[in-house]
């Protein structure tokens, strides 16, 4: 059997569910990637997009085979977004790096302005309300309640948003990353993606723990570059 073959066939059972070694090899390399990215190590990028190539044939239920039989079309085009916008954060923390020379960080943390949070705030909640009823559509046929559709939004929004911030080095992006893993767990317990699951919820301790180390980063590097002091940021 060809790595391939295997990597989208074989099956982990545990009980009576049966579990794609993908959808457990995708998570993590997407924990690797955000550990990489607390680190401030552009290897996160690289990683990340591995790891969602694979969730995304998990996902995307409708055109891959999964013990699930469930389509989330919210998982499955994040990863879509996921790799879009990893490419644009692979190169801007590439050039950061480069422009600070040997053993730079590749990006320097900060809260986002007052004007940037509210773009992205108020774009975002509009973006769900869109989801929402763009994955009700798609998935017509599919017996699921408003509820899910719109968990669903807010997933596939909330990853965007916190993956874009990331790339900026916002450390808003990890306040994202919790609001994503509140709705996550129970709407992937819901649908059976219990590895997925599992890993959304050790992100809510990685995630908090991220956020202390760059808000204490943001702090104490900050104004040492003639960056805004963060908390008056915050506070806006």
């Amino acid at each position: 059997m060809s790595l391939l073959k295997w990597l989208f066939e074989s099956q982990l059972t545990i009980g009576s569910q049966h579990i794609l070694w993908r959808e457990v090899i995708g998570n993590l390399f997407g924990l690797a990637s955000a550990v990489l990215g607390m680190r401030r190590k552009v290897w996160a990028w690289p990683v990340g997009i591995i790891g969602n190539a694979m969730l995304f044939t998990v996902f995307l239920g409708i055109a891959f085979t999964t013990p699930q039989g469930q389509t989330l079309y919210g998982q499955a085009g994040r990863q879509v977004f996921f790799i879009i916008t990893s490419v644009y954060g692979w190169w801007k923390w590439s050039a950061t790096r480069r422009a600070g020379g040997a053993g730079a960080p590749a990006v320097q943390p900060r809260w986002a302005t007052t004007t940037e949070r509210t773009t992205y705030v108020v774009a975002g909640l509009a973006a769900v309300v869109v989801a929402a009823f763009v994955f009700h559509a798609l998935g017509a046929g599919f017996p699921a309640p408003w509820w899910f559709f719109v968990a669903d939004a807010w997933i596939f929004v909330g990853s965007i948003v916190a993956t874009y911030a990331m790339a900026r080095g916002w450390v808003d992006f990890w306040l994202a990353w919790i609001a994503v893993d509140v709705v996550g767990v129970p709407l992937l317990l819901h649908s059976h993606f219990y590895p997925s699951a599992v890993l959304y919820a050790v992100y809510a301790g990685f995630v908090v723990w991220g956020f202390v180390v760059w808000r204490r980063v943001a702090r104490d590097e900050a104004p040492a570059l003639g960056i805004a002091d963060p908390a008056a940021e915050l506070s806006a």
